[in-house]
């Protein structure tokens, strides 16, 4: 067990391995996320994380050699109180409660405690408050720059207008096609679809596929089947009449 002074102060080789466990693009380790003590953690199962450091993948060594240096990495953590181990709670999986033996086991939950580098974080706060003082500061700006602000917000709102009309005109169109038609005609089909900017104009109108579309071949193929079972027992009904 790791002294006091320790636990207040992690050596970077153990943050690094936090880091490794955390990201699981290089670890493969999915966290799920639980509520422990009134606060959202991302938590794991111990098996899932001993699988992660002693897996190879893309030919790599895997970052523990054997699941026993794996246990004793993951007690390092629960040491220097980087993760905790925690229960999950028989109604509601999400909840979390700490768990009095804090050890390495395989099919036990462990909660991170640490929250990695806080340097991302940081950067967005001096980018928050640097755009707030910008904004702020507007009026003090040269004149280049505020006209040239005001030209690139009237183009961003005339784009949206047009998002807007466009969306009208293609809901009154298909309106008007479904009452005229059986089927409806939309312009732009894919413009609120989840496809890239080009591909959200393309093609430029597509009728509506009928909802029942698929119905008749179902019938016509089960009216099938049961002509073939029917054929099949008529069949079997006379070669029993002529052995008889």
């Amino acid at each position: 067990m790791a002294d006091a002074n320790a636990i207040s102060s992690p050596p970077k080789e153990l943050l690094g391995f936090a880091s490794y466990l955390q990201s699981p693009s290089k670890s493969g380790l999915r966290a799920r996320e639980g509520v422990l003590n009134g606060r959202r953690v991302q938590y794991f199962k111990g098996k899932s994380a001993l699988n992660a450091l002693t897996k190879e993948e893309g030919g790599k060594k895997p970052r523990c050699a054997s699941r026993e240096e794996a246990t004793e990495w993951l007690q390092e953590l629960l040491d220097f109180q980087l993760i905790v181990r925690c229960d999950r709670d028989a109604q509601a999986a999400s909840m979390l409660r700490i768990n009095p033996m804090q050890n390495v086991d395989e099919d036990t939950y462990y909660a991170w405690l640490y929250e990695g580098s806080q340097i991302m974080v940081i950067l967005g706060g001096i980018g928050v408050v640097a755009v707030v003082l910008a904004g702020v500061m507007f009026p003090l700006w040269p004149s280049v720059l505020r006209n040239g602000t005001w030209y690139l917000s009237m183009v961003a709102l005339g784009l949206l207008g047009l998002l807007f009309a466009i969306a009208i005109v293609r809901l009154i169109v298909y309106i008007i096609t479904v009452v005229a038609c059986p089927q409806g005609l939309w312009i732009f089909p894919n413009l609120f679809e989840d496809v890239g900017f080009f591909e959200s104009f393309v093609p430029l109108h597509a009728w509506e596929a009928p909802k029942n579309a698929n119905k008749p071949a179902v019938q016509s193929s089960a009216a099938g089947s049961a002509g073939a079972e029917t054929e099949a027992s008529t069949d079997v009904g006379t070669e029993q009449k002529k052995d008889e």
